[in-house]
Order: C-alpha cells, then sequence, then structure tokens
C-alpha cells in the first residue's frame, strides 16, 4: 500500500510540474509581457527594458521556470510583477476560494447522491428519466450562464440577494448571504454531471450477481441500493467527485469574477491580463495542489475498495 500511495503521489506531483510548464510556455507566447503591462502612458523603451531586466524577463524561459520551481519546495512563489510576494497577494483570496469552493463541493456530493439514489430506486419510470434529462441540461449550460440567470432572477427582479460581494476590513465577504448565488452558479452544473456519474454506477451494479441474489431474496430495495449497489459504486462515484474539484476552480475563475468575489478566480483574471507568470503559476500550483490530493484521496478509496473485493 506505501508503494502505491507514493506511486500515486508522485504521478500527480508530476503532472503538476507539466501543468506548470505548460503555464509558463503559454503566457511566453501571450503578445506582450509583464513589464510592457505594467508600463505607464509615455514610458520610455528604456525604461521598460529595464524593468524587463528587472522582472527577469531577459533571461531564456526554462531558466526562469527552473529558478521558479527550485524555490518552489521551500514555500517562495516568487515575486509578482508589481514587485509584492506572491504568497502575500494569495494570504487572502486562498481561503477565501477554499471556503466557496468546499461549500459547493460538499452540496454538489450531498445532491448528486440524493438524486441518483432516487432515480437508481426507479429505473425506467418517470422520475428516473425526469433526474436523468434536467441532470443532464443542468451540466450543458456554463457556469458563466448560470450566474446570469441567478443574477437576473435573485438580485435585478426579487432583490432577495445581492448582486456583488462586498468585502469586509479582514477581506471577506461582508455577509454569508453574499455566498449564496457564488455556490449556487458552481453546484449546479456539477451537481448535473455528478448524478449522472452516481446514476451510472448504481446501473452498472444492478446487473451483478450479489445484486441479483439480494433482490432473489426478497430484502427491501432502499436495503439493496445502500448496502449491496453502493459500496460497489464507490469507486467510479469517488473518481467522479474528484474530477468535479478541477471543474470548481475553473468555474471559479468565472463566477468569482461575475460576482466580484475576493478569491483566486479574480487574482488570476488581472493576472493573465497583466501577463505576470509568477502570480498565474502561483495561483496554479495552489489550485493544482488542493485538486491533487483530493485525486489522491479518490485514488486511495478506489484501491482500497478494489482491493478488498479482491
Amino acid at each position: 500500500m506505501g508503494l502505491r500511495i507514493a506511486g500515486t503521489a508522485g504521478r500527480r506531483i508530476l503532472m503538476l510540474i507539466v501543468l506548470l510548464a505548460v503555464v509558463f510556455a503559454a503566457v511566453e507566447v501571450l503578445p506582450g509581457d509583464a513589464a510592457s503591462a505594467a508600463a505607464e502612458r509615455g514610458e520610455s523603451a528604456a525604461g521598460i527594458a529595464a524593468r524587463r531586466h528587472l522582472l527577469g524577463l531577459d533571461q531564456p524561459l526554462w531558466e526562469r521556470f527552473a529558478n521558479w520551481m527550485t524555490a518552489l519546495p521551500t514555500g517562495d512563489l516568487g515575486t509578482s510583477a508589481r514587485g509584492q510576494k506572491v504568497t502575500e497577494l494569495l494570504a487572502d483570496p486562498l481561503p477565501n476560494t477554499l471556503v466557496l469552493a468546499v461549500t459547493a463541493f460538499v452540496i454538489t456530493v450531498v445532491l448528486s447522491l440524493l438524486l441518483g439514489l432516487w432515480a437508481a430506486a426507479r429505473p425506467g419510470r418517470l422520475t428516473d428519466r425526469i433526474i436523468g434529462h434536467t441532470s443532464t441540461a443542468a451540466f450543458a449550460v456554463p457556469e458563466f450562464v448560470v450566474s446570469a440567470v441567478l443574477l437576473l432572477v435573485l438580485s435585478l427582479w426579487t432583490g432577495w440577494l445581492p448582486a456583488v460581494t462586498v468585502t469586509g476590513g479582514d477581506g471577506k465577504p461582508a455577509s454569508w448571504t453574499m455566498l449564496i448565488m457564488p455556490v449556487l452558479a458552481l453546484v449546479i452544473p456539477q451537481t448535473g454531471w455528478n448524478t449522472r456519474v452516481v446514476r451510472g454506477a448504481l446501473a452498472d451494479q444492478a446487473s451483478a450477481p450479489h445484486v441479483e441474489a439480494a433482490h432473489l431474496d426478497g430484502l427491501p430495495l432502499h436495503r439493496v441500493l445502500l448496502h449491496h449497489q453502493l459500496p460497489g459504486a464507490v469507486p467510479a462515484i469517488a473518481t467522479g467527485m474528484a474530477t468535479s474539484t478541477g471543474l470548481l476552480f475553473g468555474g471559479a475563475v468565472v463566477v468569482e469574477t461575475l460576482f466580484n468575489y475576493p478569491g483566486i478566480g479574480t487574482v488570476l483574471a488581472g493576472a493573465v491580463a497583466a501577463r505576470d507568470t509568477p502570480l498565474i503559476a502561483g495561483v496554479v500550483v495552489c489550485a493544482g495542489a488542493v485538486v491533487s490530493l483530493v485525486l489522491l484521496a479518490a485514488d486511495l478509496i478506489r484501491h482500497a475498495v478494489l482491493g478488498d473485493r479482491a
């Protein structure tokens, strides 16, 4: 088991390193750079060149990437194009995004399991079809469309919720109600996806010999679902749920920008506009670390369940 954990963790770390290399390369091919993006109107070419040298942009890409990666194990995420430590810039937004993402993830897991089990309890019936079609439609709608509809209905039409997030002196949302629409914007598409995953995993288990034997023994349907189908479906469900963490962080970039939520999505949008490679890489490594940990947990759950069954 120890070797399996080490091997899985090693693959996740390698994937994160490759992703960071892609980020550095992608920013490099964008027009302009951090020095020109931060230049003031009328600034001379010599001034821009001096700033480019100060930021190390005159060094080869591979050298900048190697220097950044060398400092990463010490917790140093580099210095932004504005001269601030990236760790300081992410100290407040990262916890805000984690609150948003964790809340959305927990709600997604609960709703997906309930809806998937409800549909599986009535295979082929009207309830199963309605849940199936609704979940497919929910997943097909992008987060920015869901956000726009929520803003229109819950803010502009009814006035129930504030349209934008107002932060307090601590950099956090001033009221918990300001989390409702951003969380819903993330939950709705991911609940659609994971409901389909849960329903499909339970359907695959429905034809297993031990499940058919449980039906023949006359066990109640809810007992068959919870004690015979669901345990065998756990590996597929865990993988689907873990995949949602990456989609949640991706959706957070759009949702946080639309609702003016003070998270890393807003920071990332500004960093891309400023061509601020260290800040972009810092956001990516924080989000990637969280996603990698969740994927690692899902891998361990899958190995543990399949190992017990073997």
